[in-house]
Order: C-alpha cells, then sequence, then structure tokens
C-alpha cells in the first residue's frame, strides 16, 4: 500500500501545482484586463481632450471670423462700425429741404443713418452664399439659358 499511497500523494502534490499555476495565470490575466482597462481611459482622456482642443480652436476662428466680417461691414458702410444706440428723427431727416437736390445732399452727408434693405444687402455682399456648390450651379444654369437664347437669336 505504501506505493498506492506515493502515487497518490504525488498526484495531489502534482494537481495541486497546476492549480497554483492556473491561479497564477488568472491573477496574471486579471492584471492584464485591468492594465489594458486602463490603457483604454487613458487613450479616451487624450481623445477628449484633443476634441476639445479642435473645438476652442474653431471657436477662435469662429470668433476672429466674426471680427473681419464686422469689419468688412464696417467698411462697406463707410462708418467706424455698427451704430449700438437708436437712430434719432434729424440723422433721418431734416425739415425743410424741399424739392433742392443740393439741400438734401448737404443735409444727409453727415447722416449714419441707411435704411433698412440697404443694410441688409450689405450685409449680403460682405458674407457671400454659404455654400459655393451653390454658386457654381447657378453660373452653370446661367451659362446654359445664355447659350440657349443665343441660340435662339441667331437662327
Amino acid at each position: 500500500m505504501s506505493a498506492d499511497q506515493d502515487k497518490t500523494t504525488e498526484a495531489e502534490a502534482r494537481a495541486a501545482e497546476v492549480r497554483e499555476e492556473v491561479a497564477i495565470t488568472d491573477v496574471r490575466r486579471a492584471e492584464e484586463k485591468e492594465a489594458k482597462a486602463e490603457q483604454a481611459i487613458a487613450d479616451a482622456e487624450r481623445e477628449e481632450a484633443k476634441k476639445e482642443r479642435e473645438r476652442h480652436e474653431a471657436e477662435q476662428r469662429r470668433t476672429v471670423a466674426q471680427a473681419e466680417a464686422e469689419r468688412a461691414r464696417a467698411a462697406a458702410a463707410g462708418g467706424p462700425g455698427p451704430t449700438s444706440g437708436p437712430v434719432s428723427g434729424a440723422s433721418v431727416a431734416s425739415p425743410g429741404l424741399g424739392g433742392e437736390p443740393k439741400a438734401a445732399a448737404a443735409a444727409g452727408a453727415g447722416s449714419t443713418a441707411r435704411p433698412a434693405a440697404v443694410a441688409a444687402s450689405a450685409r449680403e455682399l460682405v458674407t457671400g452664399p454659404e455654400k459655393p456648390e451653390i454658386a457654381v450651379g447657378a453660373a452653370f444654369a446661367g451659362a446654359f439659358l445664355f447659350a440657349r437664347i443665343l441660340k435662339k437669336i441667331t437662327r
């Protein structure tokens, strides 16, 4: 029986070693998963910081573009910039001008008021279309119509 006990003891010892190796492997796998999770968190934080920088840079570009548009509008209007106060009746029209064109020109020379339609059209001229493909399409359509009209005229 002692030979059988020795074999059983050896088998139990080997089984205990295998269980220990499996436990060590499980610990290693858990550590690897934890390291991967920490790496994923770090990657996500870097990506979020990158997106935040890009958003901030886009916001700065938008602010610069708005300032340039304001300057362009002011230059197109011929004045120092947009008026922030209300428009008085004195700057719109002076009483007693009559039908005299020179008097009207002299009275309106210092006027800063502009009709709303003129102000809106000046803004549209400065900013231009939002999508350049619309302008290309309009140019193509215009050229097509011009060719058809020219064809009809020459026949």
